[in-house]
């Protein structure tokens, strides 16, 4: 017998705290991407991943690989060079290491972009990433300390929702 468990996405609203909006994607910080996709595959059943890669907007490289569990993505990424540190910088030094690195919301509107970085400036969180990559999504992290990783918010737009819908379902 099959069971199933009914759940829906909170009513967003960033004044009742930075969970109350639409939790979609787990993501760890790695390395060595390779050797992480590989752990991937062969202890946690992932087959396939989608590769998203470029150049940071402060000249270092910056590597995801993404996959859809269910109604979770999870996320593995590397950076190097400039501006990588917001990446890796949780990772310790020496040796092969992953490491959780955010919890990702999506956030489905600017009415809420906007809601949302009211809060983060009236509660004078840190926000120490933001990016705008008009026509794709909008992203930001926040600093959650106690927790000892980062939250991040992603505001798609049509062209980052069908990037989405391109990743792989497992």
């Amino acid at each position: 017998m099959g069971y199933s468990l009914t759940r829906t996405a909170p009513d967003f609203d960033p004044g009742a705290g930075l969970f109350i909006a639409e939790h979609f994607q787990m993501a760890y910080a790695t390395n060595d991407i390779d050797r992480a996709c590989d752990i991937f595959r062969r202890h946690y059943g992932i087959r396939e991943f989608r590769r998203l890669e470029g150049q940071l907007a402060t000249g270092g490289h910056i590597r995801i690989e993404l996959v859809w569990i269910g109604t979770i993505m999870y996320e593995l990424l590397t950076a190097s060079g400039p501006g990588s540190a917001i990446y890796v910088g949780c990772l310790p030094p020496g040796g092969f290491a992953i490491k959780h690195h955010h919890l990702g919301y999506l956030i489905q509107n600017e009415a809420q972009w906007d809601g949302l970085m009211k809060e983060v400036a009236r509660n004078a969180w840190s926000m120490p990433h933001q990016s705008d990559n008009p026509g794709f999504l909008k992203s930001c992290f926040v600093d959650a300390p106690e927790l000892g990783h980062y939250l991040e918010y992603i505001c798609p737009e049509k062209a980052g929702l069908d990037f989405f819908e391109s990743v792989p379902r497992r």
